[in-house]
């Protein structure tokens, strides 16, 4: 795969000026030239074949030979809503939930929270998600929502069929099969959402949980031993992909 660069505009004109971190990396790191190609893309879903047609001190000005729409995305949206680790483990989270396909992270508050990310925290992690894009050949951006209470993003999930409580001490196993071999803790395939959520380190309240039941979403684990946030995270996230895209 070319090197891959984004674009935080719609790319529309049949030229682009690259700017700012993604102009320095193409300049500096990859020593840009006239007639050098590139491959852009700008979340749309597509890509877009570009050669350097000029390259100025802190810009690089690239001409637009062709546009393709390459879908590397999940057939379903896989939405995880996540209590965040503390410091460099909240990157690493993200970026491989980027790699596995999941469509969008929301920040949870819960009552055992602690880490609430503030507006530069997200920022930060929205650029991971571009660095993570540009590795894994994504062309469209995993969203990261700003922090949301528990109440609220089980009021805003409450019509939904699919939604998975990360739960260590209650649910079926999340791996758990039935004869035929099918995971029993997941519905079937023709659905086109499923929604997911882990607790902080200390786990859901009991309230938290009664709560969520409440609401229609129903509690998995993970077997014997308990999982680090990201850990569980990215355990639920395979799983589901693995039995929707199977």
């Amino acid at each position: 795969m070319a090197d891959r660069y984004f674009i935080d505009e719609p790319i529309t004109a049949d030229r682009v000026v690259l700017s700012g971190a993604e102009a320095h990396h193409l300049i500096h790191v990859m020593r840009a030239a006239a007639g050098q190609q590139a491959t852009l893309f700008d979340g749309s879903g597509d890509e877009f074949l570009a050669v350097v047609e000029r390259v100025r001190r802190a810009e690089v000005e690239l001409a637009i030979r062709s546009r393709e729409h390459v879908n590397r995305e999940l057939p379903f949206e896989l939405i995880l809503g996540v209590a965040l680790p503390k410091g460099d483990r909240q990157k690493w989270l993200v970026e491989k939930a980027v790699e596995l396909g999941v469509t969008r992270i929301v920040a949870l508050q819960t009552s055992r929270t602690v880490a609430e990310p503030g507006d530069q925290a997200i920022a930060r992690l929205r650029r991971a998600v571009i660095e993570a894009s540009k590795q894994c050949g994504r062309n469209r951006l995993m969203a990261i929502d700003a922090a949301q209470s528990w109440p609220n993003f089980l009021a805003a999930t409450a019509a939904e069929p699919c939604c998975l409580l990360a739960h260590p001490d209650g649910g079926q196993s999340i791996g758990a099969t039935a004869s035929a071999g099918v995971a029993v803790a997941l519905p079937p395939q023709h659905l086109h959402r499923v929604f997911a959520a882990i607790g902080p380190e200390g786990g859901f309240t009991d309230d938290e949980v009664a709560n969520a039941i409440a609401n229609g979403w129903r509690p998995v684990n993970f077997g014997p031993r308990i999982l680090r946030i990201e850990t569980a995270a990215l355990f639920i996230a395979a799983v589901v992909i693995e039995r929707w895209t199977a």
